[in-house]
């Protein structure tokens, strides 16, 4: 049997080293960070290792584009896509473990690579017209079904006989 002493103290030094090893990944973490720009180079973004913005510049060329806010947020989710990749080779001290597969694996779930340009997600959007072309039209409606003229239904007689008094028995409930 081993003295009980003995196993708090490796215990205690293998949580240390845990903690020191936790420490020294979110140091690492916290420089991670990713920089974009727009492909007219008129926005750049800066998204932190959470995928957060801590950085926008906006070019005087392009602030009353009328798309501005459309292009900002694609331009943030193309750096938000390059997030993982910058993790894996930012942060050494996980490098090929469980963890970092895991971590890396969520990144990469979170924030999936950009859409291709061109792509209009829900039809256009917010702020979009319904003329622009954007929107799914089918080119023919469906044939309806013709429903057969049916005789009008005799009303429904009181489930009592009528004997209960029925406050809207006589149909009219504005009395």
């Amino acid at each position: 049997m081993t003295n009980p002493e003995q196993l708090f103290a490796t215990f205690e030094a293998k949580m240390a080293e845990a903690q020191q090893k936790a420490d020294r990944m979110r140091a690492e973490m916290e420089t991670v960070s990713v920089a974009e720009r727009s492909k007219d180079g008129q926005i750049a973004v800066k998204v932190n290792h959470l995928g957060n913005l801590v950085g926008l510049e906006i070019g005087h060329a392009v602030r009353d584009k009328p798309d501005l806010a459309a292009e900002i947020l694609r331009t943030v989710q193309v750096a938000q896509s390059r997030l993982a990749a910058a993790v894996e080779s930012g942060v050494p001290s996980i490098a090929g473990t469980d963890t970092m597969n895991e971590l890396v694996g969520q990144l990469h779930r979170e924030y999936p690579e950009s859409e291709p340009d061109g792509f209009v997600e829900g039809g256009g959007g917010y702020g979009a017209r319904a003329d622009d072309g954007s929107r799914f039209v089918a080119e023919e409606e469906p044939p309806k079904p013709e429903s057969p003229k049916a005789a009008p239904r005799a009303a429904r007689p009181p489930a009592n006989g009528g004997t209960d008094d029925d406050y809207f028995g006589d149909g009219d409930y504005l009395r």
